[in-house]
């Protein structure tokens, strides 16, 4: 047993420690974690909701987490990754859980998992649930890390499953294809329970998977539907038709998102009652900080995380339809195993200047490798290289005029190191 077990330790430490436990930060399998999970007893006695997709888990995980608070519920939230402390991605009505609490949640997933060696995700995922289980809970919602068939968070069982989205990312361990990544994010469905997905056009294997195992399946555009107007937009289903103000995130995309928490609440009245009709208003104020935030003016400032293809587009679709009086200045660093090339052909059309910054995670890309992709934009000297986000980042300050807007993206490293330059609080 490491000392880190034998006395009182520091979640830094803690989080060193099980960084370190496993050589690969990512193992497919569940084996590994059903026999931990067993050995502490995690009955799960909450309804859980577990939210998979390629873009729009940690959106949807909000605003289920939103709704079920404002009706009342004691809610607990786990999501993936964090921006700035790793309590971040462990909530109970929205508060982060403390220090102390991950802390006495790691020295008990220790003392039982013996000679299991666990990642770090799996290890968070466990402990996790296992301080839910502990806290009196009405209602759990969890974000699958990454597919779902052989995803941590896929060995509790889910009273209802949401698939957001389907679209590359991840390749090397979900498959080269939408078909074969549907399959393996369709993992999180269950015989006879609810299972949505919000793609609209999903994957056939992601219907057949579901109709193969019977689950319950809801599919966007044919059991519930979501449409803008006027003065905001309208969610429908056969059991309901609710008129919302707008939504608080930014994106046609987003309202997807949201077609599918509302369909997760409504087909859960049963368990979980509440006033649907007071949706729109808890839906209309709630934001999340990376997902298309506002967070400086004169020039304005927007942090996104954005760092796959479909994420890029919808990115680029946000700029279009709210264009700035100036130029719109981008602060750009990504991971190296990401599709860097379709990233930059999405956001090129909307970006007149770029300024690219080495990422500082070990999967990180440098600089020099994304201005491989921005050729005569570097030699029209309106892309420049960075050491770093932060250099990258003040010298866009430096160089925009107060109707400019400048955009960080690529990551949740990138966004999370320009927080950390803006001093952004309360998260």
């Amino acid at each position: 047993m490491n000392d880190v077990t034998k006395q009182s330790k520091s979640l830094a430490e803690w989080l060193v420690y099980v960084e370190a436990l496993h050589p690969k930060s990512i193992v497919m399998g569940l084996d590994r974690v059903k026999e931990v999970a067993n050995r502490l007893n995690l009955s799960c006695k909450f309804p859980l909701i577990s939210v998979a997709g390629t873009n729009g888990k940690g959106s949807t995980c909000a605003m289920l987490e939103r709704i079920y608070l404002q009706a009342g519920y004691r809610v607990g939230t786990y999501t993936s990754p964090h921006l700035k402390h790793y309590n971040e991605r462990v909530r109970i009505n929205h508060q982060q859980a403390s220090d102390e609490a991950l802390c006495e949640a790691f020295s008990a997933l220790e003392l039982a998992r013996g000679d299991v060696v666990l990642t770090y995700f799996e290890m968070g995922t466990l402990a996790a649930m296992w301080h839910f289980e502990r806290s009196n809970l009405d209602v759990v919602i969890l974000e699958v890390g990454m597919g779902g068939r052989l995803d941590a968070v896929n060995v509790f069982e889910p009273t209802c499953s949401i698939i957001t989205s389907v679209d590359l990312d991840h390749m090397e361990y979900l498959g080269d294809s939408r078909e074969k990544i549907g399959f393996e994010k369709a993992g999180v469905y269950r015989k006879a329970k609810l299972a949505i997905c919000g793609d609209i056009n999903p994957p056939q294997t992601v219907i057949d998977y579901a109709n193969h195992i019977q689950a319950d399946l809801r599919l966007i555009g044919r059991d519930f539907s979501v449409s803008k107007i006027l003065e905001g937009w309208q969610y429908q289903s056969n059991r309901a038709l609710l008129t919302m103000p707008p939504l608080g995130f930014q994106g046609e995309f987003q309202l997807n998102n949201a077609a599918c928490a509302i369909c997760a609440v409504e087909n859960l009245l049963d368990l979980l009652p509440l006033d649907t009709a007071t949706i729109g208003e808890t839906l209309k104020t709630i934001k999340l900080l990376g997902r298309f935030y506002q967070i400086g003016q004169n020039p304005e400032i927007i942090v996104d995380v954005a760092h796959n293809p479909q994420a890029a587009i919808s990115l680029a679709h946000n700029l279009a339809q709210q264009p700035c009086q100036g130029r719109t200045l981008g602060v750009f660093a990504m991971l190296a195993d990401k599709d860097i090339a379709q990233v930059v052909n999405a956001l090129t059309p909307q970006i007149a200047c770029w300024y690219l910054a080495d990422s500082q995670s070990l999967r990180g890309a440098t600089a020099k490798t994304l201005a491989s992709y921005l050729k005569p934009q570097i030699e029209a000297g309106i892309a420049k290289e960075y050491p770093c986000v932060t250099d990258a980042l003040h010298a866009a300050c430096k160089e925009a005029n107060k109707n400019d807007r400048i955009i960080v993206f690529g990551s949740f490293y990138t966004v999370a190191d320009a927080i950390d330059v803006l001093n952004v609080q309360g998260i």
